[in-house]
């Protein structure tokens, strides 16, 4: 499996990406909002930023092994 992108740890179960940071937002994708369920992550479906919930049950795991989960999707 494949590393993600890039790993971001937030102590909110529900987020936003808009594929921003180094790049202006404007040349990001649309701006989308996440849930994290109860696997403790959850990963963009435009630039695969993943979203890790601090203290949650993926928070320190090794994350090349975990599947890919987008927000609603079911595994």
């Amino acid at each position: 499996m494949i590393q993600p992108p890039e790993i971001l740890r937030t102590a909110k179960p529900r987020v936003s990406c808009d594929g921003s940071g180094d790049i202006p937002a404007a040349l990001g994708h649309p701006r989308v909002f996440l849930e994290i369920d109860e696997k403790g992550y959850v990963d963009c479906g435009y630039c695969d930023r993943r979203f890790v919930l601090i203290g949650g049950p993926a928070d320190g795991a090794s994350h090349g092994a975990l599947p890919d989960v987008a927000s609603g999707a079911s595994v």
